[in-house]
């Protein structure tokens, strides 16, 4: 049976090979971009799955006040968090980022990503220890763990453990070799234990909120009662603290300083990944909405394939009814005929499944360079998601034609009625709406998102960044040194001094801050009775200027008045709003108990990436404020632009030989970096507009297959009507318009789910567009525009047949 059956279908694949192919290929796209949205999710959803903790691994996350973000630090709880909280099993202080510093041993030099943490670290990442114990790899500040992968670099063949080596001024002794066991919400290359003194000295200090905090709970149902604890333990500690030094009631201060809302979550490790709701660990977020995107509209290529495949599938099932008829007549079931045409799917969807994974295999390269990933395809994960595409597949795409085609009736069939049967035309008219509903989501989305893009591309974001280099800058210098400060200043305006004299520098500058990245720092001032957090933004004279950073009123700081670098400051619009004052210069505030006088008001601009709202801004100059120059990581240098090339190698030359000889010089211009800060966005733009051009060529091929099969079943009407003199633009009209109308109706099932989904998509952004009728329209137009070519050409080529061959039986 498996064998007559096998026959037939190559029998079938002979004689419709363009159809057959069409079918193949548009559901091995569809599969395709399903198992590229899979491979996607697998390696998000890895992340933290090895660790045998993880529904019990918490980390606390804080907002200190209700109009500032939330952050992965919290003040230092310690000598609470060992006394008062039985449902702890163990907690841990660690670092949340990664610094990025030398490890030397003997002549060899290596840039690692090291993180600094409490003892008890590797209980919170059991990581898989080579040599040495998790257990003492901490034991003291004299100890360094590292990775396998660091541990090859650094000593090759050579046995690390109990070797020194130089890190950050200091000497630390190896004592475990570590591997990651998988994908990782933190993956060091390094662990040191250097932590602890920086936690005495904030032990009592409740404004501080410097280290990110794990705890580990016996029972995770428990974390709403250590939530409750914390808030409690932070509210006596700052606020009732705080107002006893005041002379006020608790109740006064908050209404004095506009209120301390400190809020506490506790976030699974196991969910990190995806829905934390602020960057908690040195892996960064995955992002969750770009991944529903991604999965979301490949599973609507995937069903946009299937319809493609069904319609075509029902179509051809008009040439097979003889066929039919005939099995049914010599003892065929229905249920055979069912089994027959679900086995013919099956082939067609596994040759889809294999070619799907040859297009997968060698587009991956360029999908991971997309995604910044390294995606493989392998896993019993991923193969059983295969098995279920292809089951799913064959139980949607071939159940519908398969019963469809076993309930012709074979004396009408062999009758040669069944030709002008409508049979059937329903189901396919319902899934061409449908294709044509897709697409114009396709459509009309990428309209949109491209729009978007394109507003933040050219909108005016407040400064410009063209031809401005931002060098990274390491502070070299410990704050408990001698002579700290007067160092810091020597050596930045030694820097400045000599970039300065350098051929085709225009200006040299710094401020504390980051284009894209924002400030470091943030703190609250007073103004009459009102309390505004504002980023503190520490700059040196003419920063403002060289970034062209406009005045709204008011004036810069100028080195020609002293008083610029004792008591003045400026700030951005947003703070002037919420300060109420109309009339804002000369006016005082209170800046940490310092009395500082507005001689500026500037004109906002986006410090954040522009999808963030703009906060609001204090800027004071480092002589005003003189520990921000610590917080500088960038110099700033206005190049000329005429010898870019030869500029920027005598800066590195300087660079490298008189400011940091250990560490490359990394320099990118303001205008670019700023432009990655909304990359994935981009991404998202270019993902849209790559898949409607893949959705728009899968629904041109189903509407040419069905386009040919409904004006082949139409030929002879074509002969009558032209031997009795209709003219060719009155068939091609009677030809078209019924895809037309099926056209119009899709794209009107489409206008309510682009509109509700891509404003969701559009709330990301505090500047966004406003989605009007003309992606609407224009979305309409293109798709009636490939409707009509496609239909016309092969309603043209119809019209031009010969009409004896159709009428020489009648």
């Amino acid at each position: 049976m498996l064998k007559n059956w096998l026959h037939i279908f190559l029998h079938q694949i002979k004689n419709n090979k363009l159809f057959t192919a069409l079918n193949s290929l548009g559901l091995s796209i569809g599969i395709a971009g399903l198992i590229f949205a899979i491979l996607y999710w697998n390696d998000e959803k890895s992340y933290n799955k090895w660790n045998p903790d993880k529904e019990r691994i918490f980390q606390s996350v804080c907002q200190v006040a209700p109009d500032m973000f939330w952050a992965s630090n919290v003040a230092a709880l310690e000598k609470y968090l060992k006394a008062d909280f039985p449902e702890l099993e163990s907690y841990c202080y660690f670092d949340n980022w990664y610094y990025e510093e030398l490890v030397q041993y003997k002549n060899k030099k290596e840039i690692l990503k090291i993180t600094d943490a409490q003892k008890q670290f590797f209980d919170f990442f059991p990581f898989s220890f080579i040599k040495g114990s998790a257990k003492t790899a901490l034991k003291n500040e004299t100890c360094i763990a590292l990775s396998k992968e660091a541990a090859d670099k650094i000593f090759g063949d050579e046995d690390p453990i109990g070797k020194e080596i130089r890190y950050s001024g200091r000497t630390l002794v190896v004592t475990g070799i570590y591997e990651v066991p998988g994908k990782s919400s933190m993956a060091p290359m390094a662990v040191t234990s250097l932590i602890e003194p920086k936690l005495k000295e904030n032990a009592d200090h409740w404004g501080n909120f410097n280290h990110g905090l794990l705890l580990k709970l016996k029972n995770p149902d428990d974390k709403n009662k250590v939530v409750t604890r914390i808030e409690k333990i932070l509210f006596e500690n700052r606020v009732v603290k705080w107002a006893k030094e005041e002379g006020i009631t608790p109740e006064e201060w908050l209404k004095k300083n506009g209120g301390d809302n400190t809020k506490i979550i506790l976030e699974e490790l196991s969910q990190a990944r995806l829905n934390s709701i602020t960057d908690g660990y040195a892996e960064g977020r995955g992002n969750y909405q770009f991944l529903m995107i991604m999965l979301g509209l490949s599973i609507l290529i995937l069903l946009l394939s299937i319809v493609n495949y069904i319609n075509l599938a029902t179509a051809n099932a008009i040439k097979r009814a003889k066929e039919v008829g005939v099995r049914k007549i010599i003892g065929a079931s229905k249920l055979n005929i069912i089994l027959q045409f679900i086995f013919e799917t099956a082939l067609i969807t596994l040759f889809s499944i294999l070619l799907a994974l040859v297009i997968v295999e060698l587009s991956l390269p360029y999908y991971n360079e997309f995604l910044n990933k390294k995606l493989v395809i392998h896993g019993e994960q991923f193969y059983l998601q295969i098995i279920v595409i292809f089951f799913f597949t064959i139980a949607v795409a071939g159940i519908f034609p398969a019963i469809y085609v076993s309930n012709f009736e074979p004396l009408k069939v062999l009758k040669g009625n069944f030709g002008r049967s409508k049979n059937g035309i329903w189901l396919r008219n319902g899934m061409l709406v449908l294709q044509f509903a897709i697409a114009s989501f396709f459509i009309i989305g990428s309209y949109i998102v491209h729009e978007q893009i394109k507003y933040l591309n050219t909108r005016d974001l407040g400064f410009k960044g063209a031809q401005v280099l931002s060098i990274r800058y390491r502070n070299i210098y410990d704050w408990k040194q001698k002579d700290y400060k007067q160092k810091l200043f020597s050596r930045y305006y030694m820097i400045k001094d000599e970039i300065s004299k350098i051929k085709g520098v225009d200006q040299v500058a710094t401020g504390a801050f980051d284009f894209g990245n924002g400030s470091g720092s943030s703190s609250s001032f007073i103004y009459k009775d009102i309390t505004i957090q504002g980023q503190n933004m520490g700059v040196d004279f003419g920063m403002l200027e060289m970034m062209k950073i406009k005045l709204k009123e008011g004036r810069y700081f100028s080195n020609q008045l002293a008083s610029d670098t004792i008591n003045t400051m400026l700030i951005n619009e947003t703070a002037m709003k919420q300060m109420k004052e109309n009339n804002p210069i000369g006016k005082e505030v209170n800046w940490n108990e310092n009395k500082l006088k507005i001689v500026g008001v500037v004109k906002d601009f986006n410090l954040y990436s522009p999808q963030a709202e703009i906060p609001p801004m204090v800027f004071f100059h480092f002589k005003t404020i003189d520990w921000m120059l610590g917080n500088a990581s960038r110099i700033y240098v206005k190049i000329d632009g005429k010898s870019t090339e030869q500029t920027i190698a005598a800066i590195e030359k300087f660079w490298t030989k008189n400011v940091d000889s250990e560490y490359p010089f990394e320099y990118d211009f303001v205008d670019k970096a700023y432009a990655r800060s909304y990359q994935q966005y981009v991404k998202q733009k270019n993902l849209f507009s790559l898949l409607n051009v893949i959705v728009i060529l899968i629904a041109l091929f189903g509407l040419f297959a069905l386009a040919s099969f409904s004006i082949e079943r139409r030929m002879k009407e074509i002969a009558i009507r032209k031997t009795l003199g209709a003219e060719t633009n009155t068939l091609l009209k009677e030809l078209s318009k019924q895809y037309i109308l099926f056209c119009a109706i899709g794209f009107i099932i489409a206008i309510l789910p682009v509109y509700y989904l891509l404003g969701l998509w559009l709330e990301n952004f505090a500047f966004r567009i406003e989605i009007g009728w003309i992606p609407f329209v224009i979305g309409f137009i293109i798709l009636l525009i490939l409707t009509l070519l496609v239909v016309l050409t092969r309603a043209y080529q119809a019209t031009r047949l010969d009409i004896l061959k159709y009428l020489k039986y009648e």
